[in-house]
């Protein structure tokens, strides 16, 4: 894997992490996660913990990148994906 793929790849990471984790428009599933396990249950938790979430992002992400890490189409999405992470990185700073 090149530093480049590897790299988009965090990025990649990182955004799906928070979009799970944080971001209004995966509000509706974090709350149905606990309205059918309970509050204090290990899926809700796992939907609202970010280093939780991450494992299981980057377990997805890592396969994902080694097999088709030198596709068009896997480094148009993964690009994108880590550009909007560090857009909200840079806006939640500058603000």
């Amino acid at each position: 894997m090149s530093v480049a793929v590897f790299l988009i790849s965090l990025g990649a990471t990182c955004r799906i992490t928070r979009f799970v984790t944080k971001d209004t428009l995966a509000a509706g599933f974090r709350v149905w996660t606990a309205d059918r396990f309970g509050d204090d249950s290990r899926p809700a938790y796992l939907v609202s913990c970010g280093w939780c979430t991450s494992i299981w992002v980057a377990a997805a992400v890592t396969p994902t990148a080694f097999l088709a890490g030198d596709t068009l189409a896997f480094k148009i999405a993964a690009t994108a994906l880590t550009l909007s992470y560090i857009a909200g990185v840079a806006s939640s700073h500058v603000d």
